[in-house]
């Protein structure tokens, strides 16, 4: 059986490749990615691919038995990016996808949601057998928040008392793993989420108490977090994407208490400490 990663160079592709080498040979394993030199590091065959590029995809995906289809990181182009995958998928005769959504996508509030339903719709149809993991947040995701309390003192913010069921990266990647190399998820669909949710005030008072520092969480308006991000130079669609997650986390969208990630990987995901340690420490 060969397995193809796409957006093998990317920070949950190389994890998952990592992962993969250590349940099948690296002989069966391909790396596909914008820039082959980029991904030589991976010891495992390495194929030009490019979401944007119909014509880089079939070649690409030729002998593939099994796809992980990492989502693309472009918001707004992923739909159409996604969807050049699972046809050229069907093309070239691959008989399996993973694909890598997002938490609750069907019911979810977040702005990026919408893509991955479309998504999921997609491979549904093509008649190729599935498996979706719809993966929660990443707790890196807050490195940049971390380092930004760090230098001023204090979180900032507008989830309030809102639950984020984050894991790590390599969590995920061993989730994705373990549906890739085992049988019995054909055709189901996973929330994958961290064990235990915590919310940002949480998250200020372990940043404190690793550093020891005293790093309150501040609350604010969504519109008004928003513009103290812009205020930092942060280009205004970002500011106002990341201020609409937190808006979400509110509405309970990152949230989930299944354990469904930590059933699929046969431990307990990485506790916020342990993550937060990781994340001072880089």
């Amino acid at each position: 059986m060969t397995i193809a990663v796409t957006g093998a160079t990317g920070h949950l592709g190389r994890l998952v490749i990592q992962k993969l080498k250590e349940k099948v040979p690296a002989s069966a394993i391909v790396a596909l990615a914008r820039s082959t030199a980029k991904a030589a590091d991976l010891g495992v065959t390495a194929r030009a691919a490019d979401y944007a590029k119909p014509e880089t995809l079939e070649a690409a995906l030729a002998g593939v038995d099994t796809l992980v289809l990492i989502s693309s990181s472009e918001i707004g182009q992923r739909a159409v990016q996604h969807q050049n995958v699972i046809d050229a998928a069907s093309k070239a005769g691959v008989k399996k996808i993973l694909y890598t959504s997002v938490l609750h996508a069907d019911t979810s509030p977040l702005s990026l949601a919408e893509e991955h339903r479309q998504t999921e719709a997609a491979i549904k149809s093509s008649g190729i057998a599935f498996t979706i993991l719809r993966n929660g947040w990443y707790t890196e995701n807050y490195s940049s928040a971390i380092n930004g309390a760090l230098a001023s003192g204090a979180f900032i913010g507008s989830a309030g008392e809102g639950r984020i069921s984050s894991a790590t990266r390599e969590d995920y990647a061993e989730a994705a793993v373990a549906a890739a190399t085992s049988d019995g998820h054909d055709g189901k669909t996973y929330e994958l989420a961290g064990d235990t949710a915590w919310t940002m005030t949480d998250l200020a008072a372990e940043v404190s108490k690793q550093t020891g520092r005293d790093m309150p969480y501040k609350n604010l308006p969504e519109a008004d977090y928003a513009a103290a991000l812009t205020g930092t130079g942060m280009p205004e669609g970002l500011a106002s994407f990341l201020a609409g997650v937190d808006a979400a986390i509110v509405q309970g969208a990152l949230f989930d208490d299944s354990r469904q990630l930590s059933t699929l990987i046969g431990r307990p995901s990485t506790p916020l400490a342990t993550a937060v340690a990781a994340i001072l420490k880089a």
